[in-house]
């Protein structure tokens, strides 16, 4: 397993994960926001890598004052879920945002379908929109100070 800064390069392999991930964890309007997220919006974003292939992705951005670090965009291969990888990269982003001085927290903003991952590290649910990302995606937004946030 390998981790690396993503590349314009990669984006296709990426949007390919978005796709293979819809319905059940992505609803279709979000492939757009992706797209947009890829071209105008990455700060620190990366790829996880398995014999040279692209099996899952994720980053975090900063919040406008830096003292936030906030996940962004996870996507796994299907057939890979389950296995660690996921866990192994969001390991990797909270080493690299605590090696960032002024962030003082982490948020995440995910689906029902998915928090209960990010409670695991430590971060606690704050806020819970229902139907937020479209129709029967609703918005679990979890977060915690960074020096109560574990490595699993």
């Amino acid at each position: 397993m390998k981790i690396r800064t993503f590349q314009s390069s990669d984006a296709p392999q990426v949007l390919e994960l978005l796709r293979l991930n819809t319905p059940e964890y992505f609803s279709e309007s979000e492939e757009n926001d992706l797209v947009y997220y890829l071209e105008n919006e990455i700060e620190h974003y990366f790829v996880l890598l398995v014999d040279d292939v692209i099996l899952g992705c994720g980053g975090f951005n900063l919040s406008e004052d830096q003292q936030t670090g906030k996940i962004s965009w996870d996507i796994f291969h299907p057939q890979s879920q389950g296995k660690g990888l996921g866990t192994a990269l969001t390991n990797y982003r909270i080493e690299r945002m605590k090696e960032i001085e002024s962030i003082k927290k982490i948020s995440v903003r995910t689906s029902q379908l998915v928090y209960p991952f990010y409670a695991k590290f430590g971060l606690e649910l704050k806020e819970v929109v229902e139907d937020y990302w479209a129709a029967g995606f609703d918005l679990y937004r979890l977060e915690a100070a960074i020096e109560f946030v574990t490595l699993q």
